[in-house]
């Protein structure tokens, strides 16, 4: 299978794409746009921004296509054993999802326009990128010069694109995997600290999880001039879009806790991947209940990593837990919907505001949730086991040889860990609506804090003057592994 890709007009944010297929052996043959993307679990329609689609024949001779769904075709190729289909698509949103072209910058995310053969998905892919001279190619994808090599469509569309003259990039290792961050915005990064603090988190992420999924990653950053805050995981790489460019250390600041967020991923979600979505099924809804797991334990680690790693401070850790706090009991407290059922139900409205008490958000309720079952396990075992245990095993035995858990595997280990049944959490932070206050402030009370909440429903997070709390704390917030010296020499070269 092969692209070709070229923009004519890049003020017109048309994107050219001929799909070549070949080895055809069939009177007729069926092409599937994706419905929706890996990392954003609601139906997407991408195929309302193809502006034009004909098949050809290696003769040039026009072929019978005709729409069979909204984004499937149907092709007659009339004994041509190689059909292109030439088409073009209109690329001008930029989020971390999105694709966009103009006359400096080509943003691609395939997932968005590639289309795959029926029966051919797992086929290898080539795309040849037809790019102004001077672009430097930013992707987690083996290339050769302007030409990227995919094992299957799986892979080409879980590794987004930057390409530019004004890429900015650096690098660097951690546990012998090779890093790299590319940035592309109006702005002047202080390099030193950014790999200083990238590394830190990395690391700490490997160390914990005892091995990296790849032998490569990429950050992937689109800086704006306007305010912004996304990013999504991939195989080997992150796409995050942020801004204003001029915010100063609040930009820093969301760049340390995305990146850290969606580097857990390449674990969690990318490789630890819940059985309904493996393979994904592109044409519709993949339902699953464990976006609680997906997301939530991904949102509390995010943050956790940085302050093991000792980028972030402790009153800095502390007023990120505030944050989740404020944004699940000030706005869905009262929520009718289970976590599980809101897992289930980003389908329908996971990603808009929703209507008043209905559903909670599987990142913040989620990253309460893992909270209370982390520090109950470490309550429990003198810190012996965690969810840190959980992850490792849901790692071992699911993720690195990729086979997909189950609910009830997710639940089984947990016990496991726990060496009892946990009935009280799962109906009281995963099943049910029940309210989580109570059971937050029994496991924030090992730690020395307190969530207060006001009249008015606003929240608070306090620090307790509590001494055997404030070694539990440290305890919890500590590395995994100091930094050798010649880590801490290598920072300052």
């Amino acid at each position: 299978m092969h692209y070709n890709i070229y923009v004519s007009d890049p003020q017109s944010h048309l994107i050219n794409i001929i799909y070549t297929i070949p080895e055809i052996d069939a009177d007729t043959i069926e092409i599937q746009l994706p419905a929706w993307r890996p990392g954003r679990y609601e139906i997407q329609n991408f195929a309302k921004n193809i502006q034009f689609i004909e098949a050809i024949s290696t003769a040039d001779q026009k072929l019978p296509i005709h729409k069979v769904t909204k984004d499937r075709w149907q092709v007659a190729t009339t004994g041509e054993k190689e059909v292109r289909i030439r088409y073009t698509f209109y690329a001008v949103i930029q989020n971390a999802g999105s694709s966009y072209v103009d006359e400096e910058l080509w943003y691609l995310n395939f997932i968005n326009f590639c289309m795959y053969t029926e029966g051919r998905i797992g086929e290898a892919y080539t795309v040849h990128l037809d790019l102004p001279e001077g672009y430097q190619i930013a992707c987690g994808l083996p290339a050769e010069g302007n030409v990227l090599k995919a094992k299957d469509f799986y892979q080409l569309v879980d590794s987004p694109l930057l390409a530019s003259e004004s890429l900015q990039k650096r690098h660097y290792q951690a546990r012998g995997v090779e890093f790299n961050i590319w940035m592309h915005g109006n702005l002047q990064p202080n390099w030193r600290r950014i790999v200083r603090d990238f590394r830190r988190f990395s690391r700490e992420q490997i160390i914990t999880m005892g091995e990296f999924p790849e032998n490569d990653y990429h950050f992937l950053n689109l800086i704006l001039p306007n305010a912004f805050y996304h990013g999504v995981e991939h195989h080997n790489s992150t796409m995050i879009v942020l801004g204003p460019d001029d915010e100063g250390e609040g930009l820093y600041s969301d760049l340390l806790g995305v990146s850290s967020h969606e580097l857990f991923h390449a674990w969690n979600i990318i490789r630890i991947r819940p059985a309904e979505l493996l393979p994904y099924d592109f044409t519709k809804e993949n339902y699953f209940r464990t976006c609680f797991v997906a997301e939530g334990c991904t949102t509390y680690y995010g943050d956790l990593f940085l302050k093991r790693a000792d980028v972030f401070t402790e009153e800095t850790y502390i007023k990120e837990l505030q944050v989740y706090m404020k944004r699940h009991f000030e706005s869905s407290a009262h929520a009718t919907q289970s976590l599980a059922d809101s897992s289930f139900d980003l389908w329908l409205d996971g990603y808009e505001k929703g209507i008043p008490n209905r559903k909670v958000s599987v990142y913040h309720k989620g990253a309460l949730a893992a909270l209370i079952l982390d520090l109950y396990l470490r309550k429990k075992t003198n810190h012996e086991q965690s969810l840190d245990t959980v992850m490792q095993l849901l790692w071992t035995r699911f993720g690195k040889p990729f086979i997909g858990y189950t609910l009830q595997d997710y639940i089984d280990i947990v016990e496991e860990v726990a060496g009892e049944s946990l009935e009280w959490y799962w109906n009281d932070c995963i099943f049910t609506s029940t309210p989580l206050e109570t059971r937050l402030n029994e496991a924030l009370a090992f730690v020395g804090l307190q969530m207060s909440t006001f009249s008015n429903g606003n929240i608070q997070l306090n620090v307790m003057d509590n001494f055997k709390a404030k070694l539990q704390r440290d305890k919890w917030l500590e590395t995994v592994e100091p930094l050798t010296q010649d880590e801490l020499e290598e920072e300052e070269e």
